[in-house]
């Protein structure tokens, strides 16, 4: 193999984030092990037989699909030529990035489409969102969370419900403190007009956002019906963007049972587009308070 430039470490990234959660870490890691991979010249192939593995594999760890084993990664550093000081360091993260994250004992209720977005909410720079028929997960009360919930899993056992009610408090918990990224919300109008729980649940609902609209790391804007009509994404979506060299931006697109995440730039940058024109159209802030304000007196 002909010797090319070495890939930037990820070492400074992690220095400079070590509260940094495991799927990122993991996530980070595997882009790492790609550029190395693809910088010494070696298929999937080639790299899964170094580590008596099938290509397959080598493109699951990359992707952060499979758990990395430090096994695998301290031999493929060594096939990629990376040096013991800097293997070592690594194995000691990729040990880091196995360890169990914050929503893991909510075991059952967290389905496994579901648990990059958790994992990955958190370390984002921004979490730009748009929906169409709830009020934002990360926006909404407890008793309108709890309506939501209990609508979408009408057969599940109270005690999971309340579960589930719990991990979503759990992540607008996180999502508030220090170092949380911007959340960056568009709720489309007809969402205000779907009485949620009934109308008390609806009025706390509507009250617990004007209260977020003076909030420092919240933006929070009401799409007509005419600006949803005129530009719209197709359907509810969650875009993390993170900071520049962290990790590549992510497109998450949720159906009743599965979900789909989507980081090609070409796939990313037509939702960002549509979200920017979207926004655009949409009430800003400070109208979105008087449509809100409308909303509630219906409520009354």
């Amino acid at each position: 193999m002909s010797a090319q430039a070495q890939p930037v470490s990820p070492l400074p990234l992690f220095e400079r984030r070590p509260d940094m959660g495991a799927r990122a870490m993991s996530r980070v890691l595997g882009n790492y092990l790609r550029a190395l991979r693809e910088s010494r010249g070696y298929s999937p192939a080639a790299a899964g037989s170094h580590i008596r593995a099938h290509a397959s594999k080598i493109s699951r760890m990359e992707t952060a699909h499979v758990s990395l084993k430090t096994r695998d990664v301290e031999e493929l550093l060594q096939l990629y030529g990376v040096g013991d000081h800097e293997r070592g360091q690594i194995s000691q993260l990729v040990q880091r990035a196995a360890s169990p994250d914050w929503w893991q004992p909510y075991g059952e209720v967290v389905p496994d489409w579901l648990q990059a977005l958790i994992g990955l909410e958190r370390d984002a720079h921004l979490v730009r969102t748009y929906e169409t028929q709830f009020v934002p997960g990360l926006l909404q009360t407890v008793e309108y969370a709890r309506a939501v919930v209990d609508s979408g899993h009408r057969l599940a056992p109270a005690a999971e419900n309340a579960q589930r009610v719990e991990l979503r408090l759990e992540r607008q918990r996180r999502m508030a403190e220090p170092g949380a990224p911007v959340l960056w919300a568009l709720i489309d109008e007809g969402v205000l007009h779907r009485p949620v729980g009934g109308a008390e649940v609806m009025r706390g609902q509507l009250l617990h956002l004007l209260d977020v609209l003076r909030q420092p790391g919240v933006r929070l804007q009401v799409a007509s019906y005419a600006a949803s009509a005129a530009a719209t994404p197709g359907a509810a979506v969650t875009y993390l963007r993170f900071a520049q060299g962290f990790l590549p931006d992510v497109v998450y697109l949720e159906h009743m049972t599965s979900a789909v995440y989507l980081d090609r730039l070409d796939d990313v940058d037509r939702y960002r587009a549509a979200l920017d024109e979207l926004s655009a159209l949409a009430a800003t802030p400070a109208a979105s308070r008087a449509i809100l304000e409308e909303a509630l007196r219906r409520y009354r």
